[in-house]
């Protein structure tokens, strides 16, 4: 019983040194600081406590070390995921973690810190201690008795840790929406329990869901649907459409200056072009998928999943209509993406195929040896460079995507890439998050300079955003510095402000070009470009709405339930006033019309879940669309069958060898990257 007690008691400790080490749990009281110190241990007894029913000693203690070891490991997990998403793993995360894992490279470890030491320092001292006979094995066997009075010990705390829970947040457990609230309460084993029970009744409702479910979203997306504006339908019709998907890209960075120099002085100049729609409150919508949950509200027009990634947990099997099947079943489009990680990270290689994504052109396709690479993947400039191979020879009219890694946590390049100089704060993330980002305007502004010279900007409407934040909540007190606010002033309404991200649709042929300041996000981008193209959205279901519509939705909602208007913001339950960012505390009609809006958010991202949890677009088959097959995709030797298409259609070929008369457009791209001396970038076995 005293070795049971004794790591029962070091675990305690090293769980709550990560409460209020590493993770943002929001204690605001005396109330929660009690709660938060006794949460962890009814479920450390209660786990600890299975090993005092084997009564012999050479089970006992491997079993209760084992299970203090495996525990150690979910918290050290949690602290590490903590620290780059600001939010716990649910089970979904870890069972698609292979499906993640292997695009991170060095990113991992440049997320531990030095104090973790102290998550493994009890275990090895333990050991240490055990081996060194100082603490001595004790042969007499526990009674089941004994061992059952711990395991009631333990649910009796447990129940009075949930009747404390339920007291200061009523409905804990059923109705939350917001993951630190069941740690906060209730603790984080308790947490990966109850998410893993509902994990399993997701499950079950998606093996059993019906035709009929479809009822209530069909009527929320009929409703809440935005007609085109006249004058922008068909804008780019028949045009190529290419997206510039800009890792972590946050919306200060356009016209910031750094020491008197501009961090993205190319992407400022675009921002403010009068052949650029640019919105500059416009927001990012991702939860725990990140950039999949990005790339998913691009393609489909639906949110991403409450918890884990869409697109690791369920694009194998899952259901879409999302952009590339529909440009290609309307208009005839060209798919493709362009990506220097593997092409299994994030699930990419399986969920494209469901989204009718026709190339892929992953790391394989690329030479990314040596220094070509950074944490995530081929370098910007080289990604650029290296896919005009491939992309001369694909059929216009296109739709592809490119996605950048070089801005990426943890901003890591060598001086031979950028020579720029950050800023002196105390943290080197926010000093190389600027470094990184300028170096990925160098390679937005090389791409361009090749889509001028080589014809394509002609008949090209090029898509431009930000897939999420780049600095997390818990480094932004250091970047308040940057940005000229006082870091003791710095609240959860300046957190929402830094959420905004670029979105700037560019093309020659726009002459009226402007900054809007309409408010929208990621979910909206589906809708915008379909009108646009000239494919009305109205059949599709889709939870976003058309940027240029009048009758456009200006709530943007977050996955967490918070949400921001042109008017009001509530974040994290607390009303501001958007415009000045002071606190609002409503009453009568506004308490009502803030209630009527908050009820609008949950049931938008409640019906938006539904389809994607249960696979329900299944059974919905809008008119004049064909259901994706995708075993009709083989992301294996592209530029083979890219040059057979050419081969076949002779004269009629629109790709863009074709037109310059089968003559290769690769010499026409100039670049400065250092790497791009190497021959050998131009072989691949694809």
């Amino acid at each position: 019983m005293g070795f049971f007690w004794l790591l029962v008691t070091l675990f305690w400790a090293k769980t709550i040194y990560a409460y209020f080490t590493d993770f943002q749990l929001g204690i605001a009281n005396a109330y929660e600081y009690f709660v938060a110190l006794i949460n962890p241990i009814a479920t450390t007894m209660l786990l600890f406590g299975i090993a005092l029913y084997f009564k012999r000693s050479r089970f006992f203690y491997p079993i209760i070390f084992i299970i203090d070891i495996l525990n150690t490991v979910l918290l050290y997990l949690n602290v590490i995921y903590f620290r780059e998403f600001t939010d716990f793993m649910t089970v979904n995360t870890m069972t698609g973690y292979s499906k993640v894992d292997q695009g991170l490279s060095g990113s991992s470890l440049a997320l531990t810190s030095p104090h973790d030491v102290f998550y493994w320092l009890d275990l090895i001292i333990v050991l240490v201690l055990m081996l060194c006979r100082v603490i001595k094995i004790d042969n007499h066997p526990i009674g089941f008795k004994k061992s059952f009075m711990m395991t009631s010990i333990a649910c009796l705390i447990f129940a009075t840790n949930l009747l404390m829970g339920e007291a200061a947040r009523p409905q804990l457990i059923t109705r939350t929406f917001d993951r630190s609230y069941i740690v906060k309460y209730m603790g984080l084993d308790f947490f990966t329990a109850y998410d893993g029970v509902k994990s399993e009744h997701n499950k079950d409702m998606r093996d059993n869901a019906t035709k009929s479910q479809l009822k209530g979203v069909l009527s929320f997306t009929r409703d809440h649907y935005a007609a085109p504006n006249p004058k922008m339908y068909g804008l780019a019709r028949g045009k190529n459409v290419i997206i510039i998907h800009l890792e972590s890209f946050q919306q200060f960075l356009i016209d910031k200056k750094i020491n008197g120099r501009e961090v993205t002085p190319f992407l400022n100049k675009l921002y403010h072009s009068r052949h650029t729609y640019a919105f500059d409150n416009f927001f990012h919508q991702v939860g725990q998928g990140k950039t999949s949950d990005a790339e998913n509200m691009l393609e489909t027009s639906t949110y991403g999943l409450p918890q884990g990634s869409l697109f690791a947990q369920l694009g194998s099997d899952n259901t879409f209509q999302a952009a590339p099947a529909i440009l290609a079943q309307k208009k005839h489009y060209t798919s493709a993406v362009f990506h220097g990680n593997v092409a299994s990270f994030w699930n990419r290689n399986n969920t494209y195929k469901n989204m009718g994504v026709q190339n892929f052109f992953d790391a394989s396709y690329f030479n990314t040896s040596g220094d070509r690479s950074s944490g995530y993947g081929l370098k910007d400039k080289l990604l650029f460079k290296d896919s005009v191979k491939y992309l001369q020879h694909l059929q216009q009219p296109f739709y592809v995507k490119y996605i950048t890694v070089t801005n990426h946590f943890p901003y890591t390049l060598s001086s031979e890439d950028t020579d720029f100089k950050g800023p002196d704060t105390d943290d080197n993330v926010v000093n190389n998050y600027f470094k990184t980002a300028h170096y990925l305007d160098q390679a937005v502004q090389e791409f361009y300079h090749y889509l001028k010279v080589s014809g394509l900007m002609k008949n090209s409407m090029i898509v431009l955003y930000g897939d999420h934040y780049g600095i997390s909540n818990s480094e932004n007190t250091d970047l308040a510095r940057v940005l000229g606010v006082s870091p003791d002033k710095w609240n959860n309404y300046d957190n929402s402000k830094v959420q905004r991200v670029p979105f700037m649709i560019n093309m020659s042929s726009i002459q009226n070009g402007h900054i809007d300041h309409t408010f929208g996000g990621e979910i909206d981008v589906l809708p915008t470009l379909m009108h646009m193209i000239g494919i009305n959205s109205r059949p599709y279901i889709q939870f976003g709405t058309d940027l240029f519509s009048k009758q456009h939705d200006q709530i943007v909602p977050f996955r967490n339930r918070d949400w921001v208007s042109p008017k009001y913001s509530s974040i994290d339950g607390v009303i501001y006033d958007t415009k000045t960012g002071k606190v609002i505390h409503p009453h009568g009609k506004l308490t009502q019309k803030l209630a009527r809006i908050q009820a609008k958010v949950d049931l938008e991202l409640s019906l938006s879940d539904e389809p994607n949890e249960q696979n329900l677009l299944r059974f919905y088959h809008p008119k004049g669309f064909r259901a994706v097959n995708p075993n009709d995709y083989d992301y294996n030797h592209e530029l083979h069958r890219a040059k057979q298409i050419e081969r076949r259609l002779g004269k009629k070929s629109r790709s863009i060898y074709s037109k310059h008369h089968h003559h290769s457009t690769t010499d026409m791209y100039k670049t400065d990257a250092p790497e791009s001396s190497d021959d050998s970038s131009d072989s691949s076995s694809n």
